[in-house]
C-alpha cells in the first residue's frame, strides 16, 4: 500500500508539473539556487516568483534548488529572481536588499553567503569564459535592448509628469487633468519585472502614491487642488528619477512660498524657473537646488 501511495504522489506531482507547462506558453524551464530555510520560505519564494500563466517557481527546501518555468517571450530568469530578491531571498545571481532580508521571520533568516549583487545589464565572468567571442558579441548586442525597454516605459511616466507641470505653470486645470489621465495610463502600463533592481524597489514603494496623486489631479479641473497633489506627486517622481538613467539632466527646483509657506519642490527639464504652484502670479519664484544626471 505504501508503495502504491508513493507512486500516486509521484504521478500527481508529474501531472501538476505537466499542467503548469501546458498553461504557460513558450515555456522554458531552468534550475537555480535560492537560499532559504523552511516551509515558510518556500511559500514566500514561490509567491514572489509566480505570475499567473507567465511564471511558475517550485522551490525545494532540502536542496535549495528552484525549478523555474516561464513564458520566454514575456519574462526571463532575471526578472523572476529580482522579484524573489526583493522579498528577501538571495540567489546565486541577485543579492536581496538588507532591509528586505531583515524583515524575514527569524526562522527564515538563512546564513547569507557573501557575494556581489549582479546588475541587470552585467554579463557574468562565467558567461564570458563559457561562450565564444561571437556569443559574447550577441549578448552585448541584446543588453542595450533591455535597457532601452526599461527606460522607455519610465520615460512615458516622466514625460507626462512634465506635461502636468507645464499645465500648472499656465494655471490650466483642464490640460492638467487631461495630462494626469495620460500619466495614470503610463503608470499602469509599467511592467515592474522589466525595471532595474533600484527602480523596482522605489517603484514598489511609491506606486500607490503615484496612482493616488495622478487620480486626484485627473479628477478635478481646479488648479488649486491639483497643485496640492502635485507637491506629493513630485516627491515620488523625484525618488524614481534619482535611480533612473536619463539622457539629459533634470532639475529639482524649490519654491519657499508654496505649501502654505512650508515650501515645495518640483522637477523640470529646464534650468529656468517656471513655478507650477503660482504660475503667472510668481512665475520666477524659486531656484534650482539639484541637478540630476
Amino acid at each position: 500500500m505504501k508503495s502504491i501511495s508513493k507512486i500516486l504522489v509521484a504521478i500527481t506531482v508529474l501531472l501538476s508539473f505537466t499542467s503548469c507547462n501546458a498553461q504557460i506558453k513558450n515555456a522554458k524551464t531552468e534550475t537555480v539556487k535560492i537560499y532559504g530555510n523552511c516551509g515558510m520560505c518556500e511559500k514566500a519564494i514561490e509567491k514572489a516568483g509566480n505570475l499567473k500563466k507567465i511564471a511558475k517557481v517550485d522551490w525545494n527546501v532540502d536542496t535549495k534548488m528552484a525549478t523555474i518555468t516561464y513564458d520566454s517571450k514575456k519574462t526571463n530568469q532575471d526578472a523572476i529572481l529580482k522579484r524573489i530578491a526583493l522579498s528577501g531571498y538571495d540567489s546565486d545571481k541577485f543579492l536581496a536588499p538588507d532591509n528586505a532580508y531583515s524583515k524575514l521571520p527569524g526562522c527564515c533568516q538563512y546564513d547569507r553567503v557573501a557575494k556581489v549583487s549582479v546588475k541587470v545589464d552585467a554579463i557574468s565572468g562565467a558567461n564570458k569564459s563559457e561562450h565564444s567571442e561571437m556569443t559574447n558579441h550577441e549578448n552585448h548586442n541584446e543588453t542595450p535592448k533591455v535597457e532601452v525597454q526599461e527606460a522607455n516605459q519610465l520615460k512615458a511616466v516622466f514625460d507626462n509628469y512634465f506635461a502636468v507641470k507645464d499645465a500648472l505653470v499656465k494655471t490650466d486645470g483642464n490640460t492638467a487633468s487631461t495630462k494626469a489621465k495620460e500619466l495614470l495610463s503610463a503608470i499602469n502600463a509599467v511592467k515592474m519585472e522589466k525595471l532595474s533592481m533600484d527602480e523596482h524597489m522605489v517603484w514598489m514603494k511609491e506606486l500607490s502614491n503615484l496612482k493616488e496623486d495622478a487620480e486626484h489631479i485627473s479628477d478635478t479641473k481646479d488648479a488649486g487642488h491639483q497643485r496640492d497633489h502635485f507637491i506629493t506627486l513630485s516627491i515620488s517622481i523625484y525618488k524614481l528619477i534619482k535611480v533612473s538613467k536619463q539622457d539629459t539632466p533634470t532639475y529639482l527646483q524649490h519654491c519657499p512660498m508654496a505649501n502654505d509657506g512650508k515650501g515645495a519642490d518640483w522637477l523640470s527639464k529646464e534650468n529656468t524657473v517656471k513655478n507650477p504652484y503660482y504660475g503667472s502670479m510668481m512665475l520666477s519664484c524659486g531656484k534650482t537646488i539639484e541637478t540630476i544626471k
